[in-house]
């Protein structure tokens, strides 16, 4: 399938208002604004929330539109890539000819709009993987990945605000849920127990690992089990996923042909003042040092790109290796309410893994 050109596609006026639009200022929200605001979803705050929608989306999603027009290597011409631009050209289309929102009924109208954009943008990961494989194809072998710096920034910014965008369009979608799940204020758990979340997403990692080696290591939670704090649990559960799945799998290549019991990933969860800190610790012999600066660079990974035998982009229903995307994106998903991701290796024993979060949700979402 050739992807056409922009101009093909696109009329001259809809790619000059997208020149415009990307040029205004974001507005950032914090987790707590997003839980004051949410915690009393009447008619009137779920207006104000969809008309702020309605002017902060496109300037977002335009933003993200000229970016993918203009990256290295020739990377903006391949297939997949145009068609992650199309997408966001055609709900940046779909945003700007939706009338002021001035009533009630209005807001259902856009509240159902934005509903089918993010389900639009489902496989934008994926097929941005797609994309960068199609170039690394191309590209001279002796190339450093990691030295790639222009696309790793711009893929960094570029999930970063999609994180963001979803966030926000699930968050108001949410809202409008009827029997909203106790303590819950849209995606928001005002009552998110970590060592609860970590020992799902722990399981979760561990089914996973079962499935695809036949047996998995046991793993052990360390933690207060009733302490609680408000956090996004769905971004809690994809971090301690993705780290719990690297070191199941570590430790199970690492003693697959032993006699010896594999040892037990081990998950601490500390609640500090700042911090809540989730260390996942194995004994899955560690990553050499060379290797560390690759691991959150999105061209590096240690496994097979299941798009190479796969490219039906069915939702992924969890490889215990992905296309090397899962550490960088969860660092993201850190840094998105200001905390962070930090990997300590001991080559030869294990690695620890440390999530930071931040407890106190008044940071502003980065706007790159």
């Amino acid at each position: 399938m050739a992807a056409k050109k922009l101009s093909e596609t696109f009329s001259k006026s809809l790619i000059e208002e997208v020149g415009r639009w990307g040029c205004m200022k974001q507005t950032g929200v914090s987790l707590r604004y997003m839980m004051e605001f949410g915690s009393k979803p009447t008619d009137k705050n779920l207006l104000i929330s969809a008309q702020f929608l309605h002017k902060e989306l496109p300037i977002r999603i335009a933003r993200r539109a000229i970016e993918l027009e203009t990256l290295p290597y020739g990377l903006s011409e391949k297939p997949a890539v145009l068609k992650v631009r199309d997408w966001y050209l055609d709900s940046f289309r779909d945003l700007r000819s939706f009338p002021d929102i001035r009533s009630t009924s209005d807001e259902r109208d856009f509240t159902q709009m934005i509903k089918a954009i993010k389900v639009r943008h489902n496989n934008v990961v994926p097929m941005m993987a797609l994309g960068l494989q199609q170039l690394k194809k191309e590209m001279d072998p002796k190339i450093v990945y990691e030295d790639l710096d222009e696309i790793h920034q711009f893929l960094d910014r570029f999930y970063m605000s999609r994180i963001g965008i979803r966030m926000l369009i699930g968050q108001h979608v949410e809202l409008h849920n009827p029997n909203p799940p106790p303590h819950c204020i849209g995606y928001i758990d005002t009552k998110m127990s970590p060592v609860q979340v970590a020992r799902n997403a722990s399981e979760h990692a561990r089914c996973v690992c079962l499935r695809e080696y036949g047996s998995a290591p046991d793993f052990n939670i360390y933690g207060d089990p009733s302490f609680t704090f408000p956090y996004v649990p769905s971004h809690l559960h994809l971090m301690v996923f993705e780290l719990v799945k690297n070191s199941l799998r570590a430790v199970e290549e690492r003693y697959m042909d032993s006699d010896k019991v594999a040892p037990p990933i081990r998950i601490i969860v500390a609640d500090g003042l700042e911090d809540v800190t989730i260390k996942v610790s194995d004994e899955g012999g560690g990553i050499p040092r060379s290797g560390l600066p690759k691991i959150f660079t999105y061209l590096y990974s240690t496994a097979r790109n299941p798009l190479d035998e796969n490219t039906d982009l069915a939702a992924d229903k969890g490889t215990m290796a992905g296309y090397g995307y899962g550490l960088p994106i969860s660092r993201l998903y850190a840094r998105y309410f200001g905390g962070d991701l930090q990997i300590i290796s001991m080559e030869g024993y294990g690695t620890d893994a440390y999530l930071h979060l931040s407890r106190l949700g008044d940071s502003q979402e980065p706007l790159p």
